[in-house]
C-alpha cells in the first residue's frame, strides 16, 4: 500500500483518474491551440508520419482526437508534471 499510496499522492489522485482528467484537458486545450493556428506536427514530424498512415486507413475520428490531444498535451502534461513536482512534500 505504501507504493501506491506514495504514487496516488504524488499524482494528486488514483492514476486512472488523474489520466483521464489529463487527457481531457489535453484535448481542450488542443482546441484552443488550434483555433490559434498552432499545429503539433511541426513538433511530432516522425510521429506524425506513423500516425498520417494509420488514419489513411480511415481513422479520421482518431485523427481529430489525436491531433487535439497531442496538440493539448504539449502544454499541459509538462506544466501538470512541474506543478507535482513543486508540491511534492518535503523530506520523509
Amino acid at each position: 500500500m505504501a507504493e501506491g499510496g506514495g504514487l496516488t499522492r504524488f499524482l494528486g489522485g488514483s492514476p486512472l483518474a488523474v489520466a483521464v482528467k489529463l487527457v481531457l484537458l489535453s484535448i481542450l486545450i488542443g482546441v484552443v491551440l488550434s483555433a490559434l493556428g498552432l499545429d503539433p506536427r511541426d513538433i511530432f514530424q516522425s510521429l506524425r508520419r506513423f500516425i498520417q498512415n494509420i488514419w489513411d486507413m480511415g481513422f479520421d475520428a482518431i485523427r481529430w482526437l489525436w491531433q487535439y490531444f497531442l496538440l493539448g498535451a504539449v502544454l499541459v502534461i509538462p506544466i501538470w508534471f512541474i506543478i507535482r513536482l513543486i508540491n511534492a512534500p518535503k523530506g520523509r
